[in-house]
């Protein structure tokens, strides 16, 4: 069974998919920007609704090259997602050159691996983002990132989304040879998800499985363009993701 993984980005959407019994989400705040690190709160919630819960580590939207305040906030990021029931996180760096920043990305994993430590607990499941998208070389950076140790790799082949970057997904599962899991994100959606899986042979898919929603409010603002309709996650497209991964060949 190939992984299906809902990207949420509050409770609302982690109620939904705990409904239609996902077990894994990566979980994140600020969507419209790329996605960046949730509150401990939410955090908390999202552990007691969903058995895998991938939190998402970024300080802040724009590229992956961090300061060294950045790493620490990131590394206090990761011992309180820890300490509030992630099972996953999901990480990334690059340097100034575009390759895979190890020496960061170690840091960050064996901080993980020191957490989970002191509270009787494995190391999480740790996924590369979709920083491995703006690499400068995709052969370099996935030998790098399978030599950090991580689990998973979120990728949409390089590209603006993952239909378009199924040329080079394929080659990369190829490459890979499972030494990594390869998950498929970035504009994955019913209508192509069953093509970039059968085309790419990747591992699994990641999706926002998200729907428009028209505001219940009766009075607007029509000079102001915030507080109205918004994307969330849609129970019906969650069902159909999971049928889809679920029976897939």
């Amino acid at each position: 069974m190939r992984i299906l993984e809902i990207c949420c980005g509050d409770i609302g959407a982690v109620k939904v998919a705990a409904g239609c019994r996902a077990r894994r989400i990566e979980l994140c705040s600020g969507l419209a920007e790329g996605g960046v690190t949730p509150s401990i709160a939410l955090i908390s919630e999202a552990t007691a609704c969903i058995p895998e819960v991938n939190v998402l580590i970024r300080p802040r939207p724009g590229d992956f090259l961090y300061s060294e305040m950045e790493k620490r906030i990131m590394e206090n990021d990761i011992r309180a997602a820890v300490e509030a029931g992630a099972s996953g996180l999901v990480i990334g760096a690059l340097t100034s050159d575009g390759d895979i920043d190890t020496e960061t990305c170690r840091r960050l994993i064996d901080t993980a691996c020191v957490s989970a430590g002191k509270i009787g607990r494995q190391r999480p499941n740790i996924t590369f983002h979709r920083a491995f998208d703006v690499c400068r070389d995709p052969g370099e950076a996935l030998e790098a990132v399978i030599a950090l140790g991580c689990d998973c790799l979120l990728t949409s082949g390089l590209q603006p989304d993952a239909e378009t970057g199924i040329p080079m997904l394929k080659t990369i599962v190829n490459r890979a040879a499972g030494r990594i899991a390869i998950v498929a994100g970035s504009g994955v959606n019913v209508g192509n998800a069953a093509r970039i899986i059968r085309e790419t042979g990747v591992d699994g898919v990641h999706s926002t499985a998200r729907k428009m929603l028209t505001s219940a409010m009766k009075f607007r603002n029509a000079a102001i363009g915030f507080a109205e309709d918004r994307l969330v996650t849609s129970p019906d497209i969650i069902q159909s993701l999971l049928s889809l991964t679920e029976n897939i060949d």
